[in-house]
């Protein structure tokens, strides 16, 4: 922690007192982002040019910059875990929807409020017989869950000491392996687990159960370590931040990346 502060006092100090380096409020002007590159309606990878993410998320983050007067590119940084690693380690300025733990704020600055609130199910083979009702129902069972990904502080708290889970690098391997009964069920998010299933061609074949292990906010993040981490910005973005959660805007995006994302399925299944 400390270290991360120096490093930032450095930045700055640099920065300012170099007459060859330039200004840090021109370089922000310009801010990179990342996220999770299977998580459709929020992000997924554009087909037409995959080292680009789009969806909901990157569509309402656009919004919030060009609002600003700023430039945002969100791009493909790897799975899940290294996204957040890249994020991290301040090599891209922006996570585009992040989970709040203490363990996170620690390592990044959550940009409030959040701007979705996403329900994570519990996901079975539709042949099975399983009573739940709750998380105890999910103990002597194993599980599948993203590498590095969470589903609320409380759930991870217990499922640390109650449940037996396996950590993947992606969603199609968690659910390649619910099928192939090599384990009993998998905890991800209702929209991009139903978009999932989808093109994987598996809809009658899992099914999700209710009620949501949790529902959690999702949030703008940016990294302790981008040189654009600065008061003066954040503040702006949460600013702007509050005015678009108060709109109608977060969820005509999620709709309308929904039927976007299954229209490109289609089309992509069309001879």
């Amino acid at each position: 922690m400390i270290a991360c502060h120096l490093r930032r006092a450095l930045l700055l100090f640099f920065t300012f007192a170099l007459p060859g380096l330039s200004c840090a409020a021109d370089d922000c002007s310009r801010l990179t982002a990342t996220g999770n590159p299977e998580y459709p309606p929020y992000l997924w990878r554009d087909p037409q040019d995959p080292q680009r993410l789009i969806g909901a998320n990157a569509d309402l983050l656009q919004h919030l910059a060009s609002e600003l007067g700023l430039e945002v590119q969100i791009t493909y940084a790897g799975p899940w875990g290294r996204a957040q690693e890249e994020v991290r380690l301040g090599r891209v300025d922006l996570l585009a929807g992040y989970f709040l733990t203490r363990a996170r704020e620690n390592e990044v600055d959550f940009i409030q409020p959040p701007f979705l609130h996403t329900p994570s199910v519990v996901w079975v083979r539709s042949e099975q017989a399983m009573t739940y009702q709750g998380w105890d129902d999910l103990r002597g069972l194993k599980g599948g869950v993203l590498v590095n990904n969470s589903h609320g502080e409380r759930f991870d708290e217990y499922a640390r000491t109650n449940l037996n889970l396996e950590a993947v690098p992606g969603a199609r391997q968690a659910f390649d392996k619910l099928l192939h009964k090599r384990s009993d069920y998998v905890i991800f998010e209702r929209f991009p687990g139903m978009a999932l299933t989808r093109v994987m061609d598996i809809e009658a074949k899992v099914q999700g159960l209710e009620p949501p292990i949790s529902s959690e906010g999702l949030y703008l993040a940016m990294s302790r370590d981008s040189p654009c981490n600065l008061p003066a910005l954040r503040a702006k973005l949460e600013a702007k931040m509050k005015d678009i959660v108060a709109s109608d805007l977060p969820e005509r995006l999620v709709t309308e990346n929904l039927a976007r994302w299954k229209a490109q399925q289609d089309a992509a299944k069309s001879p």
